[in-house]
């Protein structure tokens, strides 16, 4: 099963009140675990970063003024996650941001029914418990000390593994689909099964256990 971790930077909390997206981060996972396949991209979202916005992620006008804006990255974006489930924490949120920039370019907004929303996973597994990435990376004991600031890839990674531990840990990624027990490498190549050896006794095995029975005093089977 392919889905995809994502995460996004912004430069406000409201899309609808004309805030942008900076930053997308996506990984990719196959039956829950990473494939080393990413997808980053810094965007210029065409209007000043607040200080506020700044402080969180870093990122500034500066910094952001060379990059493309979305219409020019769009394809690329939706051509990665593809049909897949999109793995999210506060779906609704990022969700919001990339329909309304994928609507500024008149493309089909993408139903909220493909998300996977890990803070409702979180909440429902650990009702009344902190839900946010950080608090998840604590109680799963995951390093999250390289997220000095917020940043959609780092993001992306730490979530990917936050949402192995919520879906059960590693074991889901254990399924090997149609390779069952023949093993697969790291590559990814399969390996044939070895033919199991044959367990049969010999006529002198059996001979010799005989024999060892018939020097054994008061066996537990006569009494």
């Amino acid at each position: 099963m392919r889905e995809i971790v994502l995460d996004t930077e912004t430069t406000g909390l409201s899309a609808s009140a004309g805030d942008r997206l900076v930053e997308i981060g996506c990984l990719e996972l196959f039956n829950h675990l990473p494939t080393g396949e990413t997808y980053h991209q810094y965007i210029n979202p065409t209007i000043p970063m607040p200080s506020e916005a700044q402080k969180i992620h870093g990122l500034s006008d500066e910094f952001l003024n060379d990059k493309p804006v979305f219409s020019q990255v769009a394809k690329n974006f939706l051509d990665f996650i593809s049909d897949a489930p999109l793995v999210i924490h506060n779906a609704t949120f990022d969700m919001g941001f990339i329909n309304a920039e994928l609507e500024k370019i008149e493309l089909p907004q993408i139903p909220s029914s493909r998300a996977v929303d890990t803070i409702a996973l979180a909440r429902k597994k650990f009702p009344g418990a902190p839900a946010s990435l950080d608090a998840l990376c604590r109680r799963f004991k995951i390093d999250n000390s390289a997220r000095a600031l917020h940043g959609a890839l780092i993001d992306a990674e730490l979530l990917a593994e936050v949402y192995l531990e919520l879906v059960g840990g590693r074991q889901p990624g254990l399924v090997l689909g149609s390779a069952t027990l023949s093993q697969t490498n790291k590559k990814g190549a399969i390996r044939k099964a070895l033919v199991p050896r044959p367990h049969q006794p010999t006529c002198e095995e059996l001979e010799k256990h005989k024999n060892f029975l018939k020097n054994l005093k008061k066996p537990l089977w006569e009494n």
